[in-house]
């Protein structure tokens, strides 16, 4: 069900019938993007949870969630994370993609590989389940308050030309987005986590979130999507769908 077809001329209004949703390319349709366009991809309990008792939202998701997820990241050019986050949720290299999402992500963005992660971390530590992998399949952001010492050992691992160091200070999302565009990674995808989602937010960069919400009530002192001082944003929903009682939705960012 798309609610509002207010926004960017590519987010079209489609009206699907709410219900199940896994034809891919119907689903590729339904999460088109303009070329330039950065997106946060969450998953919440119905009680606001973004993850279970573990820590990890990787126990709150749900088959439903893990075709979003899956599309998302083939229609991306990038994946950014937090280090912290891939961290706790035991990220590695972004996997091959089965046939038929290949095959989206070549009509879509003209690339073969799959989606390069771009890990996020200020003081330019690469998680432990990213190292080793192959050239160009994970990318460092960090600022120039690294360590030299890390700053040289992640030059080593990943390749100087895979380490992008910004100014002093917090890394900047308006700059890692020119940073990726000067790369010719336009299509941007954020996993995670809160912190990271709240500088995206601060930072005026972010386009749209892509929320599901597991039909679960967890409880507990867990994180919120959003975490640290209080912020505001208006946003509104372009799309709605519904499979075993998981809701996927999408919402844009006002300017």
């Amino acid at each position: 069900m798309i609610l509002d077809d207010r926004g960017p001329e590519q987010v079209r209004d489609h009206r699907p019938a709410l219900g199940p949703v896994r034809d891919l390319d119907q689903l590729a349709e339904l999460y088109a993007t303009p070329e330039d366009w950065w997106r946060a991809n969450f998953v919440t309990t119905v009680d606001g949870a973004v993850t279970g008792a573990d820590g990890r939202s990787g126990t709150i998701n749900n088959a439903a969630d893990k075709v979003v997820f899956d599309l998302l990241r083939a229609l991306a050019d990038v994946v950014v994370v937090g280090a912290g986050t891939a961290r706790v949720e035991g990220y590695g290299p972004i996997e091959p993609l089965s046939d038929g999402l290949a095959a989206v992500r070549r009509r879509v963005t003209g690339r073969a590989a799959p989606a390069s992660l771009v890990v996020v971390s200020a003081s330019a530590q690469i998680p432990a389940g990213l190292l080793g992998a192959s050239p160009g399949a994970v990318m460092l952001a960090t600022t120039s308050d690294a360590p030299a010492d890390a700053l040289g050992e992640a030059a080593q691992e990943l390749g100087e030309a895979h380490v992008l160091v910004g100014g002093a200070g917090p890394v900047d999302p308006v700059w890692l987005r020119g940073e990726l565009a000067c790369r010719g990674a336009t299509r941007i995808l954020c996993e995670g986590g809160p912190t990271s989602l709240r500088s995206l937010l601060l930072g005026g960069v972010l386009d749209e979130l892509c929320l599901t919400t597991s039909p679960l009530l967890v409880g507990g002192r867990g994180p919120r999507l959003v975490e640290g001082l209080e912020l505001r944003r208006d946003i509104r929903p372009v799309l709605v769908l519904e499979e075993s009682g998981t809701l996927l939705t999408r919402w844009l960012l006002s300017p």
